[in-house]
């Protein structure tokens, strides 16, 4: 399994383990892990969550009056390859 995917797991495991429900969708270039924050979550839980999602390549938060709370990971799948790493000036 490659490591990006064990990652994406393992985040959604542990958000589900706090109570969240959580969803995993594939994309092209990531993957990404949405679960709903509900409106009593404890502030120790918020807590543990945010340090769950501060292990992925990038995360936040979409709120809104209409769909309430979501905290949102995205795991990169593979870093892009960059070809000679020195630049255009540089080349063999």
């Amino acid at each position: 399994m490659p490591a990006s995917k064990a990652s994406a797991e393992d985040i959604a495991a542990r958000l589900s383990a706090l109570g969240l429900t959580t969803r995993m969708e594939q994309h092209a270039h990531r993957t990404t892990i949405e679960a709903e924050v509900p409106e009593s979550l404890p502030a120790e839980t918020w807590r543990e969550a945010l340090e769950v999602v501060a292990g992925a390549d990038r995360f936040g938060l979409l709120a809104s009056s209409e769909n309430g709370r979501t905290l949102w990971a995205a795991v990169n799948k593979a870093v892009p390859a960059t070809g000679d790493v020195r630049g255009p000036g540089h080349q063999r």
